[in-house]
């Protein structure tokens, strides 16, 4: 793959067992009540993007981690009179191959208060990082745990690969969302190219959420070139794609070109996608990116993680 589309894309340890995963996690985040094995272990999920840096003085690229906890397995102990209160304790690090932290940061994070634990699905927490790294190998590391049980942790644990040098059209990673990309947003870290973005936690779509929506970054287009973007959405192992779809953009002068779109998932059974974005003329093909996808359809979709703490 060419080096700034980073060469591989992160996944989670243990990548056969990716769906299981989601789909517990996906039960964690919608459940409103379960037996005591789902609520023993806290469960966290990490999705991290990597751009460009515009910044021409300091070499490497921008890492943006976006962590996910279900919020209804922690513990939420009674502070007054129909008043609970819940905390998970999140450490993020990355790591060099030496062994050495390039980043490491301990948050704690608390939903809002409660007066009923058992009558409300409690809200999954987020966090958003965003950082400028050197080019090279890393490691993503997160640990979770309950405040009030420190016994019961979760971690994940993922590749980082980080490589800026090239010159050609290439595309940053794909970032999936829940909620269209809302444009005229204020710069902050939950903002891209003047687009305020809700992500997916996980690339998961579910019963009730039949709409995907992305934004990715295009980099080094000619300013004022009319490029054309393909969409195909295929099933893990599939030879045919369940949804293709196709739009245009153009380069813009001095800056990276976002790309943004929304394709139908009404029609696409469950299982695990591959989402293939392309960006190409009409005689070839100049630079591609992708990201996986989960489709559940059994079950209701969460409302989303609220904004981070």
């Amino acid at each position: 793959m060419k080096p700034h589309s980073f060469e591989s894309r992160p996944t989670f340890t243990g990548q056969t067992d990716t769906m299981r995963a989601l789909y517990l996690l996906f039960l964690l985040l919608v459940l409103p009540l379960a037996g005591p094995v789902l609520a023993a272990q806290p469960q966290l999920l990490l999705d991290v993007a990597r751009f460009r840096n515009l910044d021409t003085s300091v070499k490497g690229s921008v890492v943006e981690i976006y962590a996910t906890i279900p919020g209804q397995w922690l513990t939420y102990m009674r502070r007054a009179p129909k008043m609970y209160q819940a905390a998970a304790i999140l450490t993020l690090e990355i790591i060099r191959p030496d062994g050495q932290a390039a980043y490491q940061e301990n948050i704690t994070l608390k939903p809002p208060v409660l007066s009923d634990t058992t009558a409300a699905i409690k809200n999954p927490l987020s966090f958003q990082k965003r950082l400028v790294l050197p080019d090279g190998n890393y490691s993503v590391r997160g640990l979770v745990r309950d405040q009030y049980r420190n016994s019961q942790q979760a971690l994940v644990e993922m590749p980082l690969v980080l490589a800026s040098a090239d010159v050609k059209p290439t595309l940053s990673d794909v970032v999936l969302l829940a909620k269209p990309a809302a444009k005229g947003a204020e710069a902050s870290n939950f903002s891209r190219g003047g687009f305020s973005l809700t992500r997916a936690p996980g690339g998961t779509y579910a019963r009730g959420a039949d709409k995907l929506w992305l934004y990715t970054e295009l980099y080094n287009a000619a300013p004022e070139q009319e490029l054309q973007v393909r969409y195909r959405l295929r099933k893990a192992g599939g030879k045919t794609d369940a949804l293709t779809q196709a739009a245009t953009t153009r380069g813009l002068a001095g800056r990276p070109t976002p790309i943004t779109s929304e394709l139908d998932l009404s029609k696409v059974p469950a299982g695990d996608y591959t989402l293939t974005v392309e960006v190409r003329t009409p005689k070839q093909v100049l630079t591609t990116q992708t990201a996986t996808v989960h489709r559940i359809t059994t079950d209701y979709a969460p409302a989303g993680a609220g904004p981070a703490r």
